[in-house]
């Protein structure tokens, strides 16, 4: 009994819980008390937290300066594509065939046609695999052999640019998943080709295979090392081409994929198609043809198939609890203007507008929040927390956050048995994390938590939003 009770006073005197007169202190004091440590004071944070329910300001700093969001951007993309497009929204992807059948063989033009659809044979989602389904349907049909063009329609996006901001290096590094990825109208396995490397022996190079083959050229100066663990693999691809080269070493019980970027979308679709027709039996002397490129369209012809995506609220899940970059520049481009990322970056900022928020001290430049030219401040991202909750897809929204603790999102490691749906956010020298804590005594907070430009360990930071996070989700002073 002595026991339990010096055990529950030590509990109740927490620093920051209980001052000496025995009243819980007001949160703007621990706040601030949270930003004066030595693991907080390198940073410059900006923040704003508002009571959803009471319509009141609980915090405020630096509310209206420009912050870089990182992935906080996504929320963003994911509001205005909910409120444009609407939670049931679902991209179509058509296989339309223009010729004659005559006993077992088509001749005439294959037309594949993209609407921006970013789980197309992704591996995102666990779903099967459109491409290889509508080969094995054709074989099924009777079909042996197909003569003509294999022509793929992306034009449903501007394409040949990268968003504004971007590094270099996430085009030229494989820096990791869905980082430097092209959007495309057609596009298909995220836009990006396996490359699977295998240890040989020491001293050799180490074994590469990319399926198909001859999607992408590889120059090979990796090495196998004596090592059992431990590798140096880099994979690095020459700008605006299909060409990497692998270099350091692999230990000798190596074997892993990586995921590269294809530099043209369209292409790298119709050839995975072109090869699942033959993997299904079927003959082919196709041309493989961009539509961009031809003078004039072939006609629609006759439809085949359509492939029919997830709802958007699917979606935006996937964006929001992966932080899924690639999703994230398809989905903008998808309710831009002329298909662009800067359309989409257009209706982005009027969305806002129409929801009272000033886009004046914005600058918004991609979907995804990996451009370092992207500005936003504290209040404009709690403001469309704000909008968003009271939004008819507003639940929508919430459930596509992370919740604290959630397995397999981005927030799996932390906030555990905390009330907290929300947005992670980082680059280098940047950390981000927005949303919504559900009170113990009832009601909703947004909160925006912004910290830029440190020096220290990103593990300092994270702890210091999280206690934030546990404040609000803490009983309120009576």
């Amino acid at each position: 009994m002595h026991r339990w009770y010096v055990l529950v006073t030590g509990l109740l005197l927490l620093p920051g819980l209980l001052p000496e007169g025995g009243e819980a202190q007001p949160l703007a004091p621990q706040i601030d008390s949270l930003l004066q440590e030595r693991r907080a004071a390198h940073a410059f944070w900006g923040i704003s937290i508002y009571d959803l329910e009471r319509d009141s300001l609980l915090y405020g700093r630096n509310e209206d300066r420009g912050f870089l969001p990182a992935s906080n951007q996504k929320l963003f993309t994911t509001a205005a594509a909910l409120d444009l497009l609407g939670p049931e929204h679902r991209y179509e992807t058509t296989l339309t065939f223009d010729g004659t059948t005559r006993d077992s063989v088509m001749q005439g033009d294959l037309r594949l046609v993209g609407s921006g659809d970013p789980t197309f044979g992704s591996t995102a989602l666990a779903r099967t695999d459109p491409l290889r389904e509508w080969a094995e349907r054709l074989a099924e049909m009777g079909v042996r052999r197909i003569e003509g063009r294999l022509v793929g329609d992306g034009q449903e996006f501007l394409d040949g640019f990268y968003p504004d901001g971007w590094s270099v290096n996430y085009l030229t590094r494989q820096k990791g998943q869905q980082m430097g990825v092209r959007a495309g109208g057609l596009s298909y396995r995220d836009n990006t080709v396996p490359v699977t490397v295998r240890a040989t022996q020491p001293g050799a190079p180490p074994e590469v295979r990319i399926q198909p083959e001859g999607v992408l050229s590889v120059q090979n100066e990796a090495v196998t090392s004596e090592r059992w663990r431990g590798s140096t693999l880099l994979i690095n691809r020459t700008f605006s081409t299909n060409k990497i080269v692998l270099t350091g070493s692999v230990a000798r019980s190596y074997g892993g994929v990586r995921n590269v970027p294809v530099s043209d979308p369209t292409a790298f679709t119709i050839r995975i198609f072109r090869e699942r027709l033959r993997n299904a039996g079927i003959e082919t002397d196709l041309e493989l043809v961009n539509a961009a490129a031809l003078e004039a369209s072939s006609g629609e012809g006759e439809l085949l198939f359509v492939h029919l995506s997830p709802p958007l609220s699917e979606i935006v899940e996937e964006i929001n609890k992966q932080s899924n970059n690639f999703y994230a520049e398809q989905v903008l481009q998808t309710y831009g203007w002329g298909g662009s990322t800067r359309g989409g970056v257009r209706r982005t900022e009027s969305f806002l507008r129409r929801a009272g928020i000033d886009t004046r001290a914005l600058s918004l430049n991609d979907g995804s929040g990996l451009s370092r030219k992207n500005l936003v401040t504290p209040r404009s991202v709690r403001a469309l927390l704000a909008h968003m909750d009271a939004h008819a897809a507003g639940d929508v929204f919430r459930r596509s956050l992370p919740r604290g603790g959630e397995r397999g999102t981005t927030l799996r490691s932390r906030l555990g048995r905390t009330s907290v749906w929300a947005k992670t956010g980082s680059l280098a020298f940047i950390r981000g994390l927005s949303g919504y804590v559900e009170r113990p005594g009832g009601g909703r907070v947004a909160f925006t938590l912004f910290a830029n430009n440190y020096t220290g360990p990103s593990y300092q930071i994270t702890h210091t939003m999280d206690d934030i996070v546990r404040l609000l989700a803490a009983p309120p002073p009576s």
